[in-house]
C-alpha cells in the first residue's frame, strides 16, 4: 500500500504511523517502510534512533531484514533517514536490489506501507502504481486538495486501473469531509474518468499535534481523543473492504518494468 499526498503538512506520516499501529493492534502483520529517503520522518514521529535506513540497503551490505526495527505498539518499521547530502535516484541496479530484498518480506507480512515523500518524483511514481492501491492525503484547504489531485492524475496516466482511497485530515466542520470528497470525485469522473473511494476522514484535534509534539501515536497517547476514535473507524471500515492483492511477483514486474523503461 502506498500513502502519498500531494503538499508536505497534511499529516500523511502521521496518519500512515497511526494507521499501521492499528491494523496491528486488529491482528495484522504490518511492516512500514520510510520512502521518503533522505527527508524521512518516521522515526521523529515515533520518538526513536534508527540503527540504519533503506539508503543502507543499497550502500552497504546489509540485508532488509537487518533493518527492520520495532517502535511504539510494536510496529515493525525501516527508517528513510534525515539530512541525507546524496540525492538518491531508483536506477535498475538498485531496482534490481529492492526486489531481491523485498521477496523476503511479502510471505511474513499481511500489509507493507509505502510512506512515499510529498509531491511527485517519478521514483515514488513507481513504486505507487506498483503497489496494490494508494491512499491519498489531502485537508481541505484548495492548495491541498489542488496538489492530491495532481497526484492523482499522474497515477491514472501511469496505471489508471490503481484503486485510490483517499483521506481527508483535519476536519473542522460536520460535512467538511464528504464536500471535499465530492469536489474531488467530481473532478476525477470528469476529467479522468476515475472511481475514487473515501475511506474516512480525521478532525483537527489538538490531542494529535501533542502526541506529535511529545513524539508518541496519538492512538497510543490518547487512546480515547476524536481523532483515535476516528482512526479505529476508518481502520474497521478498511479491513471490510475486498481489495484485490496483485502476487509479489507481479508488484517486483511492474517495479522493474518502470525503472527499465524510464
Amino acid at each position: 500500500m502506498a500513502i502519498a499526498s500531494g503538499k508536505g503538512g497534511v499529516g500523511k506520516s502521521n496518519f500512515t504511523i497511526n494507521f499501521a499501529i492499528k491494523l496491528k493492534e486488529h491482528g495484522k502483520k504490518v511492516l512500514l517502510i520510510d520512502f521518503d529517503i533522505g527527508m524521512g520522518n518516521i522515526d521523529i514521529l515515533l520518538g526513536v534512533v534508527p540503527q540504519g535506513t533503506i539508503v543502507d540497503l543499497f550502500t552497504q551490505s546489509i540485508t532488509i531484514e537487518e533493518l527492520i526495527e520495532i517502535g511504539p505498539g510494536d510496529i515493525a518499521y525501516i527508517s528513510g533517514g534525515s539530512g541525507l547530502s546524496e540525492i538518491f535516484n531508483l536506477n535498475e541496479e538498485r531496482s534490481a536490489c529492492f526486489s531481491q530484498q523485498f521477496k523476503k518480506l511479502v510471505h511474513t507480512y499481511d500489509f507493507i506501507l509505502f510512506d512515499m515523500g510529498a509531491g511527485i518524483t517519478m521514483d515514488s511514481l513507481y513504486f505507487m502504481v506498483s503497489a496494490d492501491e494508494s491512499i491519498i492525503i489531502t485537508t481541505p484547504e484548495p492548495t491541498s486538495i489542488t496538489d492530491a489531485y495532481a497526484v492523482i492524475k499522474h497515477l491514472c496516466y501511469f496505471d489508471h486501473g490503481l484503486p485510490i482511497q483517499m483521506v481527508i485530515n483535519r476536519v473542522m466542520a460536520k460535512g467538511t469531509a464528504e464536500d471535499t470528497f465530492l469536489r474531488m470525485q467530481k473532478a476525477a469522473m470528469r476529467f479522468l474518468n476515475k472511481e475514487l473511494t473515501l475511506l474516512g476522514s480525521l478532525p483537527d484535534d489538538p490531542k494529535v499535534m501533542q502526541s506529535v509534539l511529545d513524539q508518541i501515536p496519538f492512538v497510543i497517547k490518547e487512546q480515547m481523543c476524536p481523532a483515535s476514535k476516528a482512526m479505529n473507524r476508518m481502520v474497521e471500515k478498511y479491513l471490510n473492504i475486498p481489495v484485490k492483492t496483485n502476487s509479489p511477483a507481479s508488484f517486483l514486474a511492474k517495479l522493474k518494468s518502470f525503472v527499465t523503461e524510464r
